[in-house]
């Protein structure tokens, strides 16, 4: 009989066919096969995690680092921390806030040079489109290595990384269409926003209506069907896109979505008043009818995946009122949590939350052949998570650099027990594993 590196057992493993008893094996990082829970599988170190869920490592494709430049707001080594004690196994970074933005291949150096030995799980790099680097940018960044290109219709927060306006974007949209690259799209019209008027949160909430989100979100449907980009909304709070971006998928157009566990979780009824800054984000947090509506989009597939857009800041620029603090929720280490919780109270079984936070980033983001599933030939990376434990969240106990979050005294159900990546145990104050990942077409390994 083969003795693999590591078999895990359980009577509740999530599957790419659903969830059932089984035994995975582990040989030198990738999973050899999946068997039987009671097969004979033999391991140098096996663990039988009983009733206990295992699940493949999530993908949050939707992470603010920060490093360089902004690392007082949150580095590599704290954010993947965060990551791995969330079950999440693989991020994606985004191109903004740190100094410099990801817009041109030096800047994705100084990213990586960064990174190097500081992650804990496995992380990959967006480019960022802004008009001053389209078009001349994108195909190097893209020969390099990014997992594709953010952009901005509306301001982004921070002047250097500006929103494109309609004609640029369109260059940019061909651009990229000529290289099979992906566009993701911050879509809120600023023709529609407002300035926030008294500071509290229902005069926020008004300055950012759902049309904005909507009229942004026809903007890219027509740019895709005009250029034959690939093109995904992000962070998708307005239910009302549902409808234009589910016509758009009928007719077969490459438009995708995602949302938040903030906006499938919270309401604006919940947020206290008058100054609770930390429920703060660009698209806001809507009303739970809206919220209902969330549900019913990626129950329906029109959106494919949830991720946390963590955007963390230091305490003191999430001080004051809603008109000018720092927008941004984080929620790195909480988002299986609060999804499950939310999830399972509305039917909703552990597969389909695996579909939602692995399955579905990983396919966004080019990475499907190797993360975000439990079956032979992927990485080895795993979470055992207990479905049924209740925790109250206390931030002194979150691994993110500042301890602020809108889920501060809330009651959740499902916890992380244990992550692998590769088949090693994350060991949240040993040595950093996590290696840096490159698109897979163009993937060289990192020094």
């Amino acid at each position: 009989m083969t003795r693999h590196d590591l078999v895990i057992r359980s009577s509740r493993v999530v599957l790419p066919g659903g969830e059932r008893p089984a035994a995975v094996a582990v040989d030198g990082g990738r999973i050899a096969a999946v068997g039987g829970r009671g097969d004979r599988l033999e391991g140098t170190t096996e663990v039988d995690l009983g009733a206990v869920a295992l699940l493949p490592g999530l993908v949050d494709t939707h992470v603010h680092i920060n490093e360089p430049g902004r690392t007082e707001w949150e580095g590599f080594a704290t954010a993947t921390r965060a990551a791995a004690a969330g079950g999440v196994t693989t991020l994606v970074d985004m191109p903004l806030n740190s100094l410099p933005p990801t817009t041109e291949p030096r800047a994705l150096e100084a990213k990586r040079d960064a990174a190097r030995g500081q992650v804990h799980v496995d992380v990959g790099f967006w480019g960022g489109a802004v008009p001053g680097n389209v078009p001349s940018a994108l195909r190097p960044l893209h020969e390099e290595g990014v997992f594709g290109f953010k952009c901005f219709t509306s301001d982004s927060g921070v002047p250097e990384f500006p929103p494109l306006p309609y004609e640029r974007m369109r260059e940019a949209f061909a651009e990229i269409a000529s290289f099979g690259g992906l566009v993701i799209v911050h879509a809120e019209d600023p023709a529609a926003l407002a300035e926030p008027g008294d500071g509290g949160y229902p005069a926020f909430l008004a300055s950012r209506p759902p049309g904005a989100e909507r009229r942004a979100v026809e903007q890219v449907v027509r740019l895709v069907e005009e250029t034959g980009a690939r093109a995904h909304i992000l962070h998708l709070s307005s239910a009302t896109c549902l409808e234009p971006l589910a016509e758009a998928q009928a007719r077969g157009l490459p438009v995708t979505a995602e949302t938040c566990p903030h906006y499938l979780t919270l309401a604006a009824e919940d947020v206290p008043a008058p100054h609770s800054t930390a429920f703060k984000c660009c698209p806001p947090i809507r009303d739970a009818a809206n919220r209902e509506e969330l549900w019913r989009g990626l129950d329906g597939g029109v959106i494919s995946c949830v991720v946390t857009d963590h955007s963390p800041c230091t305490p003191e620029l999430k001080k004051g009122d809603f008109a000018t603090a720092w927008g941004g929720v984080s929620s790195l280490q909480l988002g299986l949590s609060a999804v499950w919780t939310a999830a399972s109270a509305r039917g909703h079984g552990l597969a389909a939350v695996v579909r939602w936070m692995a399955e579905g980033p990983a396919a966004l983001a080019g990475l499907d052949g190797r993360k975000g599933r439990i079956e032979a030939g992927a990485d080895a990376d795993l979470v055992a998570f207990d479905p049924d434990e209740t925790f109250v969240v206390d931030p002194a106990g979150l691994r993110h650099r500042h301890p602020v979050t809108p889920y501060g005294g809330l009651a959740l159900t499902g916890a992380v027990q244990t992550a692998w990546l590769r088949g090693q145990v994350v060991d949240l104050d040993g040595p950093p594993r996590g290696e840096l990942l490159r698109r897979p077409a163009t993937e060289k390994g990192e020094a």
